[in-house]
This record gives structure tokens, C-alpha cells and sequence, in this order.
């Protein structure tokens, strides 16, 4: 079977995990803080907090801005839940924007249109999680207006864009957004096995994210509220949480990111390939934008299905049964049942349940060989076009 997505570990990895695993320190040592300073290098941005997953780093960054109780957080449909889910662990209502037809993440046009309604119901959303989907940049410049207009936070949900590049600057910097959060799990292009990390340009926050991530407690003097009995001494200040990376984990980051603009020109090197083998087939082939380069952690073709709503999933079916593992990126959060529990008056997010009725993951990873890219090709041209032949007789 060809994964859709898997790591890519060189010796060198490998020598790093086993360099900490004999040294005295295989958590809270000198890797953590050495790869929360290599991020900051590589992305442009002042502060970093590495966690133990991507959904940690998400709810933090709602955490450290104060999301609550009688709060509204708002994201893509077309996500991991996880973008939706941080709202929730912090007992705000979630909802959803509308994606846009050609680029998959969220529509600024609906946003801004939602925007408006919500204003006159009193309902804003303190905080917006903006999905770089598959690695591409949302339009953050326009968010970002809109977000000073009607006063809302802005996370940005990079899990899939590390490598990327928004206007020129590196996904993370930033620059129109109070946090950015990436994820390491093992399909990303960069990996620490599980892990994730927050960024921000704000100190107060990044401070704030450290100690939560740390069960709240913390050893810093003047942050206590009395004297220490001794050098011993820690204070719990907040209720946190244990999402702490261990330096196992941190000393495989620092190495893999080392590659990281190298596995992005592997990927967009298969981008390209696959864009002039699916020339000619009817599919709808990822947005290649100069303002926003993507980090492409997913190649997304939508196949267009001419009113056959299960040409999609008979093409799933056909790939997954000759060898190719494609996948599905992603069901709509609002349809999942516990969404649909805490609400059934969702709006109408068209055109997501569009795109996910045609939508289909292939195999992208740098170590991918061209001959197997071909085969992956030739079997979804093979199944589109026995599907279709079924279709028309």
C-alpha cells in the first residue's frame, strides 16, 4: 500500500534521539528550549512554546487569550476538529465560515458577510482560527482587517504550512496574527514523533502559554505570591496542564527541521508532476498562488462528479483496493455528532459539503518515487474512467 503521507527520518534523526536518550536529560533538558529558538530562527518571530501536539498548542493559544464561557470561536468546516475543539475545551460556543470555492480555506467574503450579521446579534467571535489547509496561507492580510474592524483574535492554525510562505515571510511569523500554531505528528512535513508548538510575537502571551502548558506552576519568584521556603520551592498559580514536549522529542525537531526547506521543494516537485499527469482528467487540481506558497502537506484533487454523488467514494474504494492509500482531508466538523448535539442550526456551509462530497487525498511525501507516483495516476484514471463508462451506459 502507498501511504497518503508518511516521515521521513535520516540517520542523522536518529543520532539525535540516541544522543539524549544518553544524555542525563530525556525531558524538561536543553532540547526543548534549543528547538523552541531554532523555530523562532526559522520563522522570523520572537517567541516559541513547544507542547506535546498540535491540539495542546491550539488550546493554549485560546487559553492565553482569554476564550471563556459566553465566547465564540470560529473556524473552517474543512479542518481537523481539533481547530474546533480548542473552543470547546474552553466552554465557548463554535461555529463555522464557509470555505472558499478555489483556495479550500476559509472565505473571506463569508466571513465578512457573517461578520456583519453577527455584529448585529452581538454575537462577534472572540477568537478566529484561520486553517492554512494542506499547507496553503489563508488570505490573512484581509482577516486581519476585518479582525481590527470588528475586534476579534486571530490564531493561525499552521499544522499543515510550516515551510510555507505568506507575502514573502514565513508561515509563523506572525505578522497578522496573535499566535500560530504547527503540529509534528509523524504525516507532517516536519515530525517529533507527536508534538506541536505555539509562536507568537506578544510576550505576555507566550509566558502565559509556558505556564499552562506546565500545570500552572511555576518556580519564578516574583511571580509567587509569597516568599519561597527554600531552593526547592514552586508555586501553582493556575490551574494548567501537562503538555509538555520532552527533549526525545525536541532533539528529532531540531534535526528534522534542519530539512525543512528541502522536503518543501520535494513536495512542490511532486506538485508540479502530479499537476501535468492529471492534465486532461476531470479534477479540480490545488490553487498555486505567488503571494501564498504552500507547504503542501496534502495534494487535494476533487473530482468532479456531474450529479454522480458516489463517483467519489467508488474512486476511494477502487484506489484503497489497488494498492493506493488516498484519503479524505476532511468530513465537515459541523456534521460530526457531538457538534451536532450542541446545535442543529448550523448555517448552510455549502460549499464545504460540496468539496468534501468530491474530495480525495493522494500520497504525497518527499520520499515518494516517481514510479509510484505514476501508479497512483494511472489507477485514479483507471477508476474515473471505469466509473464513468458505468455512469453513461
Amino acid at each position: 500500500m502507498i501511504p497518503y503521507g508518511r516521515q521521513s527520518i535520516s540517520d542523522e534523526d536518529i543520532q539525535a534521539v540516541v544522543d539524549v536518550l544518553k544524555s542525563d536529560f530525556l525531558t524538561q533538558g536543553p532540547a526543548v528550549p534549543a528547538f523552541e529558538q531554532a523555530i523562532c530562527d526559522y520563522s522570523g518571530v520572537k517567541y516559541a512554546v513547544a507542547v506535546n501536539s498540535g491540539t495542546s498548542a491550539l488550546h493554549l493559544a485560546c487559553m492565553a487569550l482569554g476564550l471563556g464561557e459566553g465566547d465564540w470561536l470560529w473556524t473552517s468546516p474543512i479542518t481537523f476538529v481539533a481547530s474546533a475543539n480548542c473552543g470547546a475545551y474552553c466552554g465557548a460556543q463554535v461555529d463555522f465560515v464557509d470555505i472558499d470555492p478555489v483556495s479550500w480555506n476559509i472565505s473571506v467574503e463569508r466571513l465578512e458577510e457573517k461578520l456583519v450579521l453577527a455584529k448585529r446579534e452581538n454575537r462577534i467571535p472572540k477568537v478566529l482560527v484561520a486553517v492554512h489547509f494542506s499547507g496553503l496561507p489563508c488570505d490573512m492580510e484581509s482577516i486581519h482587517a476585518l479582525s481590527q474592524e470588528y475586534g476579534f483574535y486571530i490564531i493561525e492554525d499552521a499544522c499543515h504550512a510550516i515551510g510555507g510562505k505568506y507575502q514573502g515571510e514565513p508561515v509563523g511569523c506572525s505578522r497578522y496574527s496573535d499566535i500560530t500554531v504547527f503540529s509534528f505528528h509523524p504525516v507532517k512535513t516536519v515530525t517529533t514523533g507527536e508534538g506541536g508548538m505555539a509562536v507568537t510575537n506578544e510576550k505576555v502571551l507566550a509566558h502565559r502559554m509556558a505556564l499552562l502548558r506546565g500545570h500552572g506552576i511555576t518556580r519564578d519568584i516574583e511571580k509567587m505570591t509569597h516568599e519561597p521556603d527554600g531552593p526547592w520551592y514552586y508555586q501553582q498559580i493556575d490551574l494548567g496542564y501537562n503538555y509538555r514536549m520532552t527533549d526525545i522529542q525536541a532533539a528529532l525537531g531540531i534535526s528534522q527541521l534542519k530539512r525543512v526547506d528541502a522536503f518543501v521543494k520535494k513536495r512542490h516537485a511532486l506538485a508540479t508532476r502530479y499537476d501535468i499527469l492529471l492534465d486532461g482528467l476531470p479534477v479540480q487540481r490545488p490553487l498555486w498562488d505567488n503571494e501564498k506558497f504552500s507547504g503542501l502537506h496534502l495534494y487535494v484533487v476533487r473530482i468532479k462528479t456531474e450529479n454522480d454523488g458516489g463517483l467519489r467514494n467508488r474512486v476511494f474504494e477502487y484506489m484503497r483496493d489497488h494498492g493506493v492509500g488516498v484519503n479524505i482531508h476532511y468530513i465537515p466538523v459541523h456534521t460530526q455528532p457531538y457538534y451536532q448535539r450542541l446545535r442543529s442550526d448550523y448555517d448552510n456551509y455549502l460549499e464545504a459539503e460540496r468539496y468534501y462530497s468530491e474530495a480525495i487525498s493522494l500520497p504525497m511525501y518527499p520520499e515518494l518515487r516517481k514510479e509510484q507516483q505514476q501508479y497512483v495516476v494511472d489507477t485514479l484514471k483507471q477508476a474515473i474512467s471505469h466509473f464513468g463508462d458505468q455512469a453513461s451506459a
